[in-house]
Parts: C-alpha cells; sequence; structure tokens
C-alpha cells in the first residue's frame, strides 16, 4: 500500500513540473514573439490532448502547443458532444450573477405579481430593442430592472439621459420604445452618472449588442427573442 501511494504521490509531483514547465515555455515563447501576450492571465489544459487553453484580457481565449510554436484563434468544437467548448468557457468567464448587479444603477418595470427577476441593458437608438420591448408586454408576472446602456448612436447618451432624469423613468422609457414618444429635456442639474457606470459594467462583462438580457440564474441572452423565448428562459431560471 505504501508503494502504491509513493507511486501515486511521485506521479501527481511529475504531472505538476510538467505542467509548470509547459506554463513557463508558453509564456516565455509568446511573450517574446507576440508583445500582447505578455500579460497571461491563465494557461490550462483544454479537452483536446496536446493543446492549451490562453486566457487574456479577462475573458479572450486562444489555443497553443505546449511550447507557444503555434497559436490558434476560433471556436473548439467536442465533435462527440456536439459542444462548443469555446463558447461555453467564454460565457462562463462573462457570467453575471444576477444578485451583483448594481439595481440602483436601473429603473423598474413591474408587471403582475412581479415575482420573476430579468435584467435588460439596452439603447434607446436600437431598433431591435423597440421590437423587443412591445413584445415583452405580453409577459406577465415579472420585475425588469432596465440598465440603460448608450452605446450605439452619438445621441444615445442624451436621450438615454432624459428618460433617467424623467420623473417616471418606467413611463417615459415605454412612451419611447413602445409608442414613439419622446421624452422631455433632462434638466441640467440632473445626476444621470448611472449611464457612465452602466457602459462600464457592460464593458466589463463584454456587453457588446442591445438587448442582453440577464435572468436570474446568472443566464445570459443576447439579442431581441421573443415573447415564448422569454418565458421560456424565466421557467428555466426558476427551476
Amino acid at each position: 500500500m505504501k508503494i502504491i501511494k509513493a507511486f501515486f504521490a511521485a506521479a501527481v509531483a511529475l504531472a505538476v513540473m510538467a505542467a509548470m514547465a509547459d506554463d513557463g515555455a508558453i509564456r516565455k515563447n509568446l511573450g517574446e514573439r507576440i508583445p500582447q501576450f505578455q500579460k497571461i492571465d491563465e494557461i490550462t489544459k483544454s479537452a483536446m490532448p496536446g493543446l492549451f487553453e490562453i486566457r487574456v484580457n479577462g475573458t479572450e481565449i486562444f489555443y497553443t502547443d505546449s511550447e507557444g510554436n503555434f497559436l490558434i484563434q476560433g471556436s473548439l468544437i467536442d465533435t462527440k458532444q456536439r459542444r462548443n467548448l469555446t463558447e461555453e468557457r467564454v460565457d462562463k468567464l462573462t457570467a453575471v450573477a444576477f444578485d451583483t448587479l448594481p439595481l440602483k444603477d436601473a429603473f423598474t418595470i413591474v408587471r403582475g405579481n412581479g415575482k420573476r427577476k430579468l435584467a435588460v441593458f439596452e439603447d434607446p437608438n436600437c431598433g431591435y430593442c423597440k421590437r423587443f420591448e412591445r413584445d415583452l408586454q405580453k409577459v406577465d408576472n415579472v420585475t425588469v430592472s432596465m440598465f440603460l446602456y448608450p452605446i450605439l448612436s452619438a445621441d444615445s447618451a442624451e436621450k438615454s439621459r432624459n428618460i433617467w432624469c424623467a420623473k417616471d423613468k418606467p413611463k417615459a422609457w415605454q412612451d419611447w420604445m413602445v409608442r414613439d414618444q419622446a421624452a422631455a429635456p433632462a434638466s441640467p442639474s440632473c445626476d444621470a452618472s448611472a449611464l457612465m457606470r452602466n457602459v462600464a459594467l457592460g464593458k466589463k462583462y463584454k456587453i457588446t449588442g442591445t438587448p442582453t438580457l440577464i435572468f436570474a440564474d446568472g443566464s445570459r441572452v443576447p439579442g431581441a427573442i421573443d415573447a415564448a423565448q422569454v418565458e421560456k428562459f424565466l421557467a428555466e431560471a426558476k427551476n
């Protein structure tokens, strides 16, 4: 038994040493050859034998060999299970814990009993968002936390500010998105710093398009999905 334990411990030690050697070689070679890879966040073995995952800038994924002689940018697909491993990894890295969202920088729209929760990042100049908002009217018993996210057009910030500074934010938002009625100009004294914080938050979590939906279980859905799909995700998040 002691011999088996000693053998196992030696095998683990060798594996650790080999991993450290691979890590060092990859960092050295890529750092020298590609300057932007001087700050690698993490190096791990991928599901494919001989292939290593490199993570940079928080959530960017690349792949390389054990010496950093080759670099691959793209998706790693598990053909047996029909899974996009790269996409799954990025989704995990960019997941947003719903309870950590700064809800003070959003306004809420409550329908029915409001028991179900949904957060949405939207730009008032987003045509897809308008379509989404009109369809969202069909979804009941939900509390929607609306994060104004002005990233699309030159006047997105101004329109967002007018809505954020309105006396009734939910009404001003729905008047514009559903009924095409613009909000009144904001008072110069209105504090709209929440908008800048929202943009910074979105950049942190790689939110590059609107609408982007975040459900209570942390699942994230980009794009204007219809009411039936929203219902599906709300049900799954509740389970």
